[in-house]
This record gives C-alpha cells, sequence and structure tokens, in this order.
C-alpha cells in the first residue's frame, strides 16, 4: 500500500505525551539578607576618635567598651562656657538675696503667699541653671558627666550584645554628638546575626497574588549550593519605583537555613509559592495555542491521523499547563513545528 503525502507527513510529527506532574504558581522577589534590627552607635559628646577597642566582625556584649572619645572644645568654647559659669553664680547669688530678704518680709505679712512663691520659683531655677552651666564645663573640659539620673562619658559602650558588622571611623575621625536637634556622626554599625530575614521587592504584577504566610525558597548568590527556607512576614501597602518598574517591598522570615552561614548583605532571590497542584495532568505550555478564552491543541492519533481539540487548562508556571478537560493521561500531542527563518 502506498503511504499518501500527509500520512508520510505525519510521521514525521514531534509529539509530547500528556503525563501526571506538579504545576507551582510562583513569584520572584530579588533582594538580600538583612539582620532584622541594625543598631546605629553614635557618641552623646563632641570630639575625636581617642581610641578604638573593636573591629568590624568581633563579637560584643551589651555594655562592652567599643571606642574612646577625646573632647577638642576650642578655646572660645571654653572661654564662654566658664564666663557662663560665672553668669549663672551671679544670678544664683542675687536670687539669693532676693529670696532672704522676701522671706523676712512675707513672715512680716508684708507680701502674700503668691508674691513669695514667685521668688521661690525664681531661686530655684537659678540653681538648676548654675548646675546646668557647670556641667556644660565639665563635659567640655573632661568628657564625661554624671548627673544621677543620666550618665555621659566619653567611652562608648555597645547597646545591644551583638556582631560589629560595619566600623565607619577610625582613630583621630572627627565626631558629631547625637542630640535631639541633629542625628550625629554613626560610629559603628551592630546586629545580633541569629536573627535575620530576607527584605526585597516584588513587581506589582505579582503582589496581588501574595498574602503572609505563603512558603518561599530563597537562592543565595553566594551559596549556590545550599537552599533556605522561610515564609512571607510582610507585604508593603506602598508601592515603590525601581529602575522606571513599579515594585512593592516584602519581608520574609528566614525558617530553616540548613546550616548555612548566611552574612549580611548577601544577594538572593527568593521563590515565594503562591499555588501548587499535585498529581495533574501536564502539558508543555508552548504546545497549546490560545484565542481569546478558548485553548486548543492538535493531537496525534493512533491510526497517525491529527485532530484540532479543545482543551481546559488550570494553573500554570509559564512552561508547564495543567489540563482539567480535553485530555488524557498517555495522549500524544503534536509539537509546533518551527517557522522557517526567511
Amino acid at each position: 500500500m502506498v503511504k499518501s503525502k500527509d500520512d508520510n507527513k505525519n510521521d514525521k510529527l514531534k509529539s509530547v505525551e500528556v503525563k501526571r506532574d506538579t504545576v507551582i504558581d510562583k513569584a520572584l522577589a530579588v533582594g538580600s539578607i538583612e539582620p532584622k534590627v541594625e543598631v546605629d552607635v553614635k557618641s552623646k559628646i563632641s570630639g575625636v576618635v581617642k581610641k578604638l577597642y573593636v573591629d568590624a566582625g568581633d563579637y560584643v556584649k551589651e555594655g562592652q567598651p567599643l571606642l574612646e572619645i577625646k573632647p577638642t572644645p576650642t578655646p572660645e568654647e571654653l572661654v564662654n562656657a566658664q564666663q557662663e559659669v560665672e553668669r549663672r553664680d551671679i544670678n544664683l547669688q542675687n536670687a539669693k538675696i532676693d529670696y532672704n530678704r522676701q522671706k523676712k518680709l512675707q513672715k512680716k505679712g508684708y507680701i502674700s503667699e503668691q508674691d513669695f512663691d514667685q521668688v521661690n520659683k525664681t531661686y530655684d531655677q537659678a540653681k538648676l541653671e548654675l548646675q546646668a552651666a557647670k556641667d556644660k564645663l565639665e563635659l567640655l573640659k573632661e568628657g564625661r558627666l554624671d548627673t544621677g539620673t543620666e550618665k555621659v562619658e566619653s567611652i562608648v559602650k555597645a547597646p545591644i550584645s551583638g556582631y560589629i558588622l560595619e566600623k565607619k571611623i577610625e582613630i583621630g575621625d572627627p565626631v558629631v554628638p547625637l542630640t535631639s536637634y541633629q542625628a550625629g556622626t554613626v560610629l559603628m554599625s551592630m546586629a545580633d546575626m541569629k536573627d535575620l530575614l530576607f527584605r526585597g521587592t516584588v513587581d506589582e504584577i505579582d503582589v496581588g497574588k501574595l498574602k503572609e504566610g505563603l512558603p518561599a525558597t530563597l537562592k543565595i548568590g553566594a551559596l549556590p549550593d545550599k537552599e533556605v527556607k522561610g515564609i512571607v512576614s510582610r507585604i508593603s501597602l506602598k508601592s515603590q519605583d525601581k529602575d522606571n518598574s513599579i515594585v512593592f517591598p516584602i519581608e520574609i522570615t528566614l525558617t530553616q537555613t540548613n546550616h548555612a552561614l548566611l552574612r549580611a548583605g548577601y544577594s538572593a532571590n527568593a521563590e515565594i509559592t503562591v499555588t501548587q497542584h499535585d498529581d495533574v495532568l501536564t502539558i508543555p505550555e508552548r504546545l497549546i495555542t490560545f484565542s481569546g478564552d478558548t485553548a486548543r491543541v492538535e493531537v496525534l492519533k493512533k491510526d497517525g491521523k491529527t485532530e484540532k481539540r479543545i482543551i481546559k487548562t488550570g494553573l500554570s508556571d509559564a512552561m508547564k499547563t495543567e489540563v482539567k478537560e480535553g485530555l488524557k493521561k498517555g495522549d500524544k500531542v503534536v509539537e509546533k513545528a518551527p517557522k522557517a527563518i526567511k
């Protein structure tokens, strides 16, 4: 029997068999490994760095000395501070004289209790202003101060227990103090490296599919053989504009590190599992032709002929697609021939 041209053509058709597999819809986040809490170490006094007791990478306990600041007041600052003490001392002496005089008048009934209270407040205020001026002078000279309620000293101590992530100053560098009106010089950064997380961003196309608690697998660029697990713990309500794209910041809490030695700043990609369908019929998505809401495939029958068939698709990961109706396991779907290059 002589084969027709169509039979010869069908003999050359390539096909893919329908099989059962797992389809996972994932969202990709790009970011890095970071400490959950990172602390900037600052000084309450101005000056220059006199001594350094630790270096980057060292582990320190809360209260351990990190560095010492040497006060460097200008001659003008010292003179002004000394003159301020003298002025406040004179004010106090005058307030004391007035207080004693008014107290005698008050006992004789010549002034009211209300007027005497005002004199008493002025006297107390003068005491406080003198002490504040003395404290400032001591701080400028000695670099330390103990008011009883607050202790300020030239030795900066660790605010938490953890590792020194970065040392941002060297001996001799100037230091601006932390005050209510200025941020102050960051001397070092610290963190407890036991509490790490992933901070990154996802594209706005994917953020609508995400929710807190979804599982994620992290791939660390510096540790290609290690796979770290986590769960989505925060999704930002506000977007960011990054490289002309709209993205949303997210955080992933690490749940399983597989003994990976993680360092702050490691770049990482997180694959977040949005939906997973196990043991379902699947075919490669490239075999499907979509026309509006209709999906079609070309099936190779046992007699070598082909037929067009409408199918109902389900979940897709952009590589393989779940088939809900129209095909069964073992069916062979025709592979589309590549277009000839003209």
